[in-house]
């Protein structure tokens, strides 16, 4: 499950991968992608679709994996049907409150009229004066689709990610602690899991391990793949 801004097509180069050894299915998440736009955007409306989404691919139980706010949407899934998974993996996201930290990016993206444009180069160049890492734009610019008159639109429902983004960094609940085996990856050049954010950890994911990837940042999967594909697979592997 891919994090905020994201899509199931930021996992498809990692997914094939993951997929030679596993069943693999990846989602858009609600206000995401193909997926529908509603007025509702927490994670309890969240672990519903999930739960929804195992049913429908009758998957009775499954090893769940999710990226940042996916990683929090795991989590509490995890925390609400412990016996509905095999396996928890978290990528670079703890339980704890989150600053806000995509001001920026939403201040950019709320701004531009779409309809102004005729090129995705044309929205580069104008995101580039307020957003200055080249792959962050490219990231952001998938979100972008052809509407029935050709111009261009956000796929994803961007005034309800805004207005609804204090309840996507709020802290894990604590309750009963996860039975399952669970696996931590962080980033090592990432702040988004610290030394001192494990003993909280822990205390509800009491089979936890945390793995660093050397050389990584927030963004595991498309800056370290093989690295993090390999460490996922042998996880997988042990709990399966």
């Amino acid at each position: 499950m891919h994090g905020i801004f994201g899509m199931l097509d930021n996992w498809h180069s990692f997914a094939s991968q993951l997929g030679k050894n596993h069943r693999v299915l990846t989602i858009d998440l609600r206000n995401h992608g193909r997926s529908p736009h509603s007025d509702v955007f927490d994670y309890p409306s969240m672990v519903k679709d999930l739960e929804v989404f195992l049913q429908t691919n009758d998957l009775e139980k499954a090893h769940l994996i999710g990226h940042s706010m996916g990683g929090k949407l795991a989590m509490h899934f995890a925390m609400a049907h412990p016996k509905k998974l095999l396996s928890l993996t978290v990528l670079d996201i703890g339980i704890k409150y989150y600053p806000p930290r995509h001001d920026f990016i939403f201040g950019a993206l709320c701004e531009m009229d779409l309809s102004k444009f005729s090129s995705r180069n044309q929205i580069d160049e104008m995101l580039s004066g307020r957003i200055k890492s080249f792959a962050i734009r490219q990231f952001l610019i998938k979100n972008i689709s052809r509407n029935a008159k050709n111009g261009f639109e956000w796929k994803m429902n961007l005034p309800v990610i805004r207005a609804n983004y204090d309840k996507i960094i709020e802290w894990i609940p604590m309750g009963n602690p996860f039975p399952q085996k669970t696996l931590f990856v962080r980033g090592e050049n990432s702040d988004y899991i610290l030394d001192e954010d494990w003993p909280g950890i822990q205390e509800l994911f009491p089979k936890a391990v945390l793995k660093t990837i050397s050389g990584a940042g927030h963004w595991l999967h498309a800056e370290k793949p093989y690295e993090l594909l390999k460490k996922i697979n042998k996880f997988l592997n042990k709990s399966s």
